[in-house]
């Protein structure tokens, strides 16, 4: 594990058990034919297999998919004893839906992986997926799905766990490739839509007639969300007579229909009844409801809210309670709001059709300036050491939020990490600000969670440098390569981040900013080290290591020079390695760095084994080990274990060895990094070597060098390869020449030292194996 960046806190339980469903629905009435249609799916007791393990509920917008969905899942909850999952797929809203490799990173992290370590890759994170609930009983609900590609990466593919999908569509391919059941809901018969009335007015209202009850459903077509709507207003005007109430609504749908098409009526008696509520708002209430179509997402804070007006949080908290009073918003947590899909896309229309042009442009960039001084805030949390840009003071009416301590600013980005996601793309797009959009990018890139996913960013982050380059500001665009290239060496596209960590250091050189050419030095060799180019990799950092030292930065000088102690030790340089070591590890005892000691300790240790040192190896190792369990950082934990059983073989206890390296691939499959996980095989396979077990070396070695190869990586591939040979040399000394010849032949392209010892070594044994 070498050093390039700041690291994430710890990974927390290795173990958690999801609870993810939003609240039980308030007031759900009926629909008990549908309730017991999806009760007949569950077996009759205990851990019997499903009857089904894909349910879809399917039907029109507004007819109360969801509502039925959460009731009957919460009915059930306690059937699934690990866990419920939860995700909204946004496949009908304004703006963009949920994709299936975004839902699987927040499941993947819900239940235990590393956020890094979730695979980029949709079929390797799906794969991962699926493992993980393989023995597992889970409740998964995938909300306002549009397509078959939102939802068949997201199924377990078992029959322990069961998937409930609500959709517009009917999603056909679901039934026919995946055998799901479905449900079609269509509008309330009469009976249940009037009792649905009832029950949303009971105890505000006299008992209503019931055949003024029936008009009323008829205009709102029979549909749940304009039921409620239309029940909520009539429980708010007690004293009002219902058919004045009907009339009035009537009269609405008249004015509506006027302006329609009437293609589709049962859309139709929805916006009707939106309008009908809509106008009844007080004038404060009605603007804040067409502001809101502004903000970048649909779901939202109190703060956001008021920033978009420009009032006090406790005016907006009024205005926002008005609005969840007459059904046009939901309240899902405390200050927290999100519109239901259509309601946001009428919210968007008012915005267009009665907001000023100027209004809407003022009040777009409030809510995004309170975005990004806000995420700023969380910055000096989350990334202390990066440097924070130096931003304007916020308009009037904007005022961002502070945080009491690193768990607090988390929590925000957390919160807000589509938001900001989303306020990038607006800022760029909808305000056409260039300025904003580039600094939200940048401020983000250090703002985002610890477990966000490695592509999240990649999606805005061309957008930032895009916006920097038109704004003409050189150092903006240098800090948007520079982010870009961490942002693409987190997904593994090396290619690419060597390409924009170039482009970073030609700007920082035209503009003699030294800081950041030593930064950019910095990250280039961590490319290099990647790819074995170790004299490059040296170079590299032996040059930021001097910038970082001029410009007095120890953080970074010790950072860089832990990753040269790598490279030096990895060209088989020891003397050279031991002198870097000890530099680096007071340096980052100095600094009170556990990340940075544990990380040289790690190198210190592999040293000492080399040179004999075996008790100093052991306690190195070990207490890298130690410092990981002490972040409760599993990334760590797991790649450190490797070290400490290379440490435990050269002591003599193969046994001890054997512990450790199957501990560290257990956790590297839970962490989905393939990479690692083959280097813990093959570490197996050499102590199943000394165990005498050679059957077993075989297959873990041949585990190895498959992965290695599937993954690009020679060099690993050849020792894989070697050890393999070593393995069948008793029972098959052709398959053993094979295999060291193969391997051989892929250590051709390497010159450092330790590779020309090993091809030396592999000759040796050819010549000897006849």
């Amino acid at each position: 594990m070498h050093e390039g960046e700041r690291p994430n806190r710890g990974s927390g339980s290795a173990h958690p058990t999801p609870r993810q469903l939003p609240a039980n629905v308030r007031d759900f009435v009926n629909r008990t034919d549908e309730l017991d249609q999806l009760n007949a799916v569950l077996a009759s007791e205990g851990d019997e297999p499903l009857v089904v393990s894909v349910y879809v509920i399917a039907g029109t917008a507004g007819a109360g998919k969801t509502s039925l969905a959460l009731r009957w899942a919460h009915q059930v909850r306690d059937r699934f004893p690990d866990g419920q999952l939860y995700v909204n797929l946004r496949g009908y809203d304004p703006g963009q839906p949920v994709t299936a490799r975004e839902a699987l990173h927040r499941f993947l992290t819900s239940l235990g992986v590393g956020a890094q370590s979730v695979p980029q890759d949709l079929d390797a994170a799906a794969a991962l997926y699926r493992s993980l609930l393989a023995d597992r009983r889970v409740l998964v609900v995938l909300d306002n799905a549009a397509t078959v590609g939102q939802v068949r990466p997201l199924l377990p593919g078992s029959a322990s766990s069961l998937v409930v999908v609500t959709s517009r569509s009917r999603l056909s391919g679901l039934a026919v490739r995946d055998g799901a059941r479905r449900i079609t809901l269509g509008t309330l018969p009469e009976r249940e839509a009037i009792a649905l009335l009832r029950a949303v007015t009971a105890g505000y209202r006299p008992e209503d007639d019931e055949q003024q009850l029936a008009e009323l459903a008829q205009l709102c077509a029979r549909l749940p969300l304009a039921l409620r709507i239309a029940a909520e207003r009539a429980a708010s005007h007690p004293h009002m007579r219902l058919d004045d109430l009907t009339a009035d609504l009537r009269d609405e749908s008249a004015l509506w229909d006027a302006l329609s098409t009437g293609d589709d009526e049962e859309a139709e008696a929805v916006r009707t009844v939106f309008a009908w509520s809509y106008r009844a708002l007080p004038d404060q209430a009605a603007r804040l409801f067409r502001l809101l179509g502004l903000h970048p997402g649909p779901e939202f804070g109190l703060e956001a809210a008021a920033a978009l007006t420009g009032a006090t949080t406790s005016r907006a908290r009024q205005l926002l309670d008005s609005l969840v009073g007459a059904h046009l918003l939901e309240q899902t947590a405390p200050d927290r709001y999100q519109f239901h899909d259509l309601l946001r896309a009428y919210s968007i229309d008012q915005a267009q059709h009665e907001e000023p042009p100027e209004e809407r442009r003022a009040a777009l960039r409030r809510v995004l300036e309170w975005y990004l001084v806000t995420a700023d805030a969380a910055q000096s949390w989350i990334s202390p050491a990066e440097d924070r840009l130096d931003l304007a003071p916020p308009p009037d009416g904007v005022r961002p939020l502070s945080f009491a301590d690193y768990d607090a600013a988390v929590d925000w980005a957390e919160r807000e990490h589509t938001n900001l996601l989303q306020a990038v793309r607006t800022a760029a797009a909808a305000a056409g600000d260039d300025r904003l959009a580039w600094q939200l990018c940048a401020v983000l890139f250090h703002a985002q969670f610890p477990s966000a996913a490695g592509a999240d960013w990649l999606g805005v982050g061309r957008i930032g440098l895009e916006a920097a380059g038109r704004s003409g500001d050189r150092a903006a665009e240098g800090l948007l390569f520079t982010d870009l290239g961490m942002a693409y060496a987190r997904v593994n596209r090396l290619a690419e981040s060597l390409a924009c960590h170039r482009s970073a250091l030609e700007i920082w050189v035209e503009l003699g900013d030294r800081l950041n050419e030593a930064h950019s030095l910095n990250l280039i060799g961590l490319h290099h080290l990647h790819r074995r180019s170790l004299g490059a990799a040296a170079h590299c950092f032996d040059q930021a290591i001097a910038v970082f030292e001029e410009e007095g930065s120890a953080q970074w000088a010790a950072t860089a020079l832990s990753n040269l102690a790598t490279a030096y030790y990895r060209a088989g340089g020891l003397p050279q390695a031991a002198a870097a070591i000890e530099r680096a590890l007071a340096a980052h005892r100095a600094l009170n760095d556990k990340r940075g000691e544990g990380n040289i300790l790690h190198i210190l240790s592999c040293l000492q084994r080399e040179q004999g040192d075996i008790a100093g190896s052991l306690t190195s190792a070990q207490t890298a080990v130690d410092i990981a369990l002490g972040l409760r950082n599993l990334r760590l934990e797991a790649y450190w274990l490797l070290t400490l059983g290379d440490a435990q073989q050269a002591a003599g206890r193969p046994g001890d060895a054997l512990s450790s390296y199957q501990r560290s691939a257990t956790l590297q499959q839970r962490l989905g990094d393939r990479n690692k996980q083959a280097l813990a095989w093959h570490r197996t396979g050499e102590a199943y070597r000394r165990l005498d077990r050679h059957t077993e070396a075989a297959d873990f070695h041949r585990q190895a060098a498959a992965t290695h190869r599937d993954l690009g990586d020679a060099w690993h591939e050849a020792l894989s390869l070697d050890g393999l040979g070593t393995a069948l040399l008793d029972e098959d000394p052709e398959a053993a020449r094979r295999y060291w010849t193969k391997a051989l032949s892929l250590l051709v392209d390497y010159d450092d030292p330790r590779a020309a010892a090993t091809r030396t070594s592999l000759e040796h044994r050819l010549a000897e194996a006849g």
